[in-house]
């Protein structure tokens, strides 16, 4: 079984807009660190789990309390949905309780 950290900076890899970061690993590995902080493993966690994440309905998880606007939001995460999810959580499921503002630009 993969660590929820390496799921992570490789999901983050796959969604970076900057070849050159995507290609870097390390780079992936700090970014995922702004998303570990809520979503771990936990059942305390801030967020839910990202493990398995990709293809998953939005708002699948049965031990999550997900918001209302993300349980009628009816997302399969895939890499376009995640993609504009991570950029603008706002702006791609409007009224989602997610305390983050998005990864604008990577450099």
């Amino acid at each position: 079984m993969m660590h929820p950290s390496i799921v992570g900076a490789a999901l983050l890899l796959a969604l970076s807009a900057n070849p050159v970061a995507a290609a870097d690993v390390e780079h992936g590995k700090v970014l995922y660190q702004t998303c570990a902080a809520c979503h771990t493993e936990r059942p305390d966690a801030l967020g839910p789990s990202l493990k398995g994440v990709v293809g998953r309905q939005s708002a699948a998880l049965e031990d999550f309390r997900y918001s209302n606007p993300m349980k009628r939001a009816n997302l399969v995460w895939d890499e376009n949905n995640l993609r504009a999810y991570i950029q603008d959580p706002q702006a791609k499921v409007k009224g989602n309780r997610m305390p983050y503002g998005g990864l604008k630009v990577l450099k």
